[in-house]
């Protein structure tokens, strides 16, 4: 016969230990909603990045999180974005100096987190179909960093 478990009665946390946890979480990213014009070009860098080797995409947020095998490399705007409306995210952590020298020089390119000194997520702001290509060319540097 099987003896009954039991419930542990686990001694609950002080109430001013939970408020300094909750205090040290980091906020959360604005997520505002996108335009249809960025939705159509949101669409066209899918269309053009899911043809890549060993890419999937996946619905997260408000958003199609692009990997590359188990890996995320980007984030592309389906509802909602990060920071402003007409962005797509990208992740390059650690950002080689070759890079991290042209992303100094690029007024559309932002870094959104930091985690210990180190900027893992980037946003990249699109005003005009022009622009896509600059942001394709930076997806595909993300996608070659992640292997």
């Amino acid at each position: 016969m099987k003896a009954k478990k039991t419930k542990r009665n686990r001694p609950k946390k002080p109430l001013r230990q939970a408020k300094e946890k909750r205090r040290a979480m980091r906020e959360r990213p604005k997520m505002p909603p996108i335009a249809e014009e960025m939705k159509q070009w949101s669409a066209m860098l899918k269309t053009e990045v899911s043809g890549w080797p060993q890419v999937s995409s996946r619905p997260m947020f408000g958003m199609l999180g692009v990997y590359r095998g188990k890996k995320i490399f980007a984030a592309l705007p389906v509802s909602r974005a990060i920071g402003t409306a007409n962005s797509v995210a990208f992740r390059i952590s650690p950002m080689p100096p070759d890079l991290q020298q042209r992303a100094l020089g690029e007024s559309r390119l932002a870094a959104d987190s930091e985690t210990g000194g180190v900027r893992r997520w980037h946003t990249f702001e699109i005003g005009s179909t022009e622009d896509l290509r600059d942001a394709l060319w930076w997806l595909n540097q993300a996608y070659e960093r992640t292997k």
